[in-house]
């Protein structure tokens, strides 16, 4: 346990200095925003198949679709990764399978 707390807390002391402008180098990923609809056809997906496929509720994906609510934090990776190359994303979650 001792070291799992030294390293959450290492973790927190380089957040708080990182957050008063210390110098800690930190790299922050922001991800681009995607149009869900245009992913989900790239990848050939009925609306049913594409949220079985990445764990997303059909309802959230049509409120995407139509632009009503914007996809954030690990969804928003997810889609840009799948947006970027679903084939590969398809075959790492397919790789589960077996």
């Amino acid at each position: 346990m001792g070291s799992t707390f030294d390293s959450i807390k290492r973790g927190l002391e380089e957040a708080m200095e990182y957050s008063q402008g210390n110098g800690v180098r930190m790299r922050e990923c922001q991800p681009i925003p995607v149009d869900v609809k245009s992913i989900r056809h790239k990848t050939r997906m009925t609306q049913d198949e594409f949220a079985a496929a990445f764990g997303i509720s059909v309802v959230t994906l049509r409120h995407w679709e139509r632009g009503e609510r914007k996809p954030q934090g690990p969804a928003l990776v997810l889609l840009n990764l799948v947006n970027r190359s679903p084939e590969t994303v398809m075959m790492v979650l397919n790789d589960g399978d077996r």
